[in-house]
């Protein structure tokens, strides 16, 4: 299991940005970061506790992988929740350009 793509999925369920759960975790927003830019990849046992708590959540269920969807990189997550957030027509606009940038 990629730990940074769990949290940003358990993020985006929540409506929380990784700011936000630094916070709600009592940890620094570098040692969040550190995590989802796979410079921390395997954080200690401590700070995954505090992600779960910030979170409301038990270590089970953070290790319990809700969806199968196959693992999205915290980089497309990203990617797919700003999408998320734009109108019918933003998005067939962002679509063409993608397009246009694949040819």
């Amino acid at each position: 299991m990629n730990i940074a793509v769990r949290i940003m999925e358990l993020c985006n369920e929540r409506n929380i940005s990784i700011n936000k759960l630094a916070n709600l975790a009592d940890l620094t927003q570098s040692t969040l970061n550190s995590i989802m830019n796979s410079r921390d990849p395997n954080p200690q046992y401590k700070t995954i506790e505090k992600i779960c708590a910030g979170l409301d959540i038990t270590l089970s269920d953070f290790f319990t992988a809700i969806k199968s969807e196959p693992e999205l990189e915290p980089d497309l997550l990203r990617l797919l929740d700003t999408v998320k957030k734009l109108s019918p027509d933003q998005r067939e606009r962002l679509q063409k350009l993608l397009e246009a940038m694949q040819k």
